[in-house]
């Protein structure tokens, strides 16, 4: 594997999944607090109140970040710790938290790479209707403004959202995530207000920031399960939901029309009405997050009358195909889809059933494939043209998996969840040795 001598090589976490002591110190309630102690949302009550406990360990953190020889750490903020009523004033304190996060990263030579948004969303903008109301698009610039006026002589690297569509889908469409919404027919307002609020983003940035500012996609490319018109036609489909709905808009200007055509004119109509210019605001970088592939077939009454088709081979505890083509072959789309744009790797990383900790060592052997797996695929895409700066394993910490709660273990390093001991996994080791050449 041959990587540019520049290449950033980081780590990534989000908030709400580390952090823990999500009330402490004048912090207001998060949709995803909120959401988690209600019993039977997530697997096993599990919530975040203590999570890593990152809130009171993060210089340690930091420290461990530097043992793994990372360039870079990508992290998100609380919003409702900054800001706990969604709006108006800032709480210093929880402000504060993050400046000597930044302060910390800096002094150990490690860049900050800051996400504005990864999900969880104050809860009284919730209250409001979170992302079915336009309004939560100018919360969210005033929330920009406020971090980039304290932060951007810092941070020079930012990102709007983590995977919008996961907002969207899982909130709005699927109900496994806040507000625990399921009806299709929310995917139009939602998806168009989030571009929106992303748009209005990057205007409040580039009045009071300097640096760089992107947004992180999540891609799972789409194959069709046959050469026959129907499987085409429902692979089309898929990666217009989930691959284009929030590129194409801000790249392009343009909605995906196999979607529009799916849902019907009417299900659209308030959205087709409204330009797109105002969402076409360029950015810096394109981050993707890349976990696996999809192959599609159609399939009458499924969802966009489509159906996965199980492959065979090595699965996470996901139940993701390990396919590590699929990251070469999404770069190369979003390289020509995005006409070069820079792009990052903001999240790549495997769920398996760790071995327990012996003598100070996680043999997680199976991960430690994955990450040489996938990273020979980044680089042959770079081989293929692909102007991919950086790769940012996930995760830096076993940490809170959303509606799975604690059972499925991301991180190259391992959290006791009793003592919050921290122990470097083989796959930790073996990441350094990459990034450290």
């Amino acid at each position: 594997m041959i990587f540019p001598p520049d290449f950033t090589w980081g780590v990534a976490t989000s908030s709400y999944q580390i952090e823990g002591s999500p009330l402490a110190d004048g912090a207001g309630l998060s949709n995803w607090h909120r959401f988690a102690l209600e019993s039977g949302r997530i697997l096993n009550d599990d919530h975040g109140e203590t999570a890593c406990d990152h809130y009171r360990r993060s210089h340690d953190d930091v420290a461990l970040i530097k043992e793994l020889g990372v360039d870079a750490y990508r992290f998100s903020f609380n919003w409702a710790r900054i800001q706990p009523h969604g709006k108006g004033a800032v709480n210093e304190t929880g402000l504060d938290f993050y400046r000597r996060l930044v302060d910390s990263l800096l002094e150990h030579g490690i860049r900050p790479f800051a996400t504005l948004h990864h999900w969880d969303l104050p809860a009284i903008l919730d209250d409001h209707g979170g992302w079915l109301n336009r309004d939560t698009a100018y919360r969210f610039a005033d929330f920009t403004e406020i971090m980039t006026r304290a932060l951007d002589g810092q941070i020079q690297d930012w990102c709007t959202f983590n995977e919008p569509w996961v907002i969207m889908h899982e909130g709005y469409v699927n109900g496994a995530h806040p507000p625990g919404l399921r009806d299709l027919a929310h995917a139009p307002t939602v998806a168009h207000n989030l571009l929106r609020a992303h748009a209005e983003a990057v205007r409040a940035y580039r009045a009071n920031g300097s640096h760089r500012i992107g947004i992180v996609v999540n891609i799972e490319p789409k194959y069709a399960a046959s050469d026959s018109l129907d499987d085409l036609e429902a692979q089309a489909r898929a990666e217009s939901y989930m691959n284009r709905l929030f590129i194409d808009p801000i790249i392009t200007g343009e909605w995906p029309q196999p979607l529009v055509e799916f849902m019907g004119e009417d299900a659209w109509r308030e959205v087709l009405k409204e330009s797109t210019t105002p969402l076409r605001e360029p950015i810096d970088w394109l981050g993707v997050n890349y976990y696996s592939r999809n192959v599609v077939g159609h399939k009458p009454g499924g969802f966009l009358n489509t159906t996965s088709v199980r492959q065979p081979g090595t699965h996470t505890e996901m139940n993701w195909e390990v396919f590590p083509q699929g990251l070469t072959d999404t770069l190369l789309w979003l390289s020509e889809r995005t006409q070069g744009l820079p792009l990052y790797v903001t999240e790549n990383g495997a769920a398996f059933d760790d071995p327990p900790v012996i003598g100070g060592r996680v043999a997680d052997a199976e991960r430690v494939d994955y990450l040489h797996e996938h990273l020979h695929a980044a680089a042959q895409a770079i081989e293929q043209g692909v102007n991919l700066r950086g790769y940012f394993a996930w995760s830096l910490l076993d940490n809170f998996e959303w509606q799975f709660g604690y059972s499925k273990r991301f991180g190259l390093v391992h959290v006791d969840p009793a003592t919050q001991k921290r122990t470097l996994k083989d796959s930790a080791h073996a990441y350094a040795s990459i990034c450290r050449g």
